[in-house]
């Protein structure tokens, strides 16, 4: 089965290499010697601290597994400026939703670096999936787990 891609832009490349880096370096340093430390305290089989260090390093060591993977399935979003004639990964949407009667502008990029506030959103969100390759003037129904909504998309750049 062929592992799954992760879009990114240059910058979410970046950040990701950032956190890993510090896992690596520091934060395994770290969880060694509370490791180590702990082993101090005692019985380890009734040793709190024990067990919370490695859980911790558990966890950093997961994280450095899951951020290897995405590194390795990296797909680089190329914000080609030129054609902006469709709704793509690292486009940027605004759309009128009709029930709101309200704009909305969001900028589509992949999971790794989605946040709503922000105005970024997955190209794995309901919304992100029903208008990628659409352009504008489309309508489209989103179903959405709030229910369905229609928007009409306004602009891509």
């Amino acid at each position: 089965m062929a592992e799954k891609q992760h879009y990114m832009t240059l910058d979410g490349k970046a950040k990701i290499e950032n956190e890993l880096n510090e896992l690596k370096t520091v934060r395994r340093k770290e969880v060694v010697e509370n490791i180590k430390i702990a082993r101090d305290f005692g019985d380890l089989s009734e040793n709190a601290e024990y067990d919370a260090a490695k859980e911790e390093q558990a966890m950093v060591e997961g994280r450095i597994a899951q951020l290897e993977e995405m590194l390795r399935n990296a797909v680089i979003i190329q914000d080609d400026v030129a054609d902006n004639s469709m709704v793509a990964i690292g486009k940027t949407v605004t759309f009128f939703i009709q029930e709101d009667n309200e704009n909305e502008t969001y900028t589509i990029v992949g999971g790794a670096e989605a946040d709503p506030f922000t105005g970024k959103i997955s190209n794995e969100s309901p919304i992100a999936k029903a208008l990628l390759g659409r352009t504008v003037g489309d309508v489209v129904n989103v179903q959405t787990p709030g229910g369905d909504m229609v928007v009409e998309i306004k602009e891509i750049k």
